[in-house]
């Protein structure tokens, strides 16, 4: 390994696209994100799937009067 690397002309490298999703950030309780990564490992899933899926349904339903 070199002692110095030389990142003058460096350029960023392509971002791998997902199609169909955007990347935010969001801010969540503590209680939400600690029960959702639950509920994901005891149904062998992802928590941010399990969050998209659960927003999905929320969105999906009819809205309250």
């Amino acid at each position: 390994m070199k002692a110095q690397y030389d990142f003058a002309r460096a350029q960023r490298g392509a971002v791998a696209a997902i199609d169909g999703k955007t990347r935010i950030t969001l801010l969540l309780d503590d209680a939400v994100v600690t029960a959702a990564r639950t509920r994901a490992q005891s149904d062998t899933t992802g928590s941010q799937s399990l969050i998209n899926d659960l927003l999905r349904q929320a969105l999906a339903a009819p809205a309250a009067p």
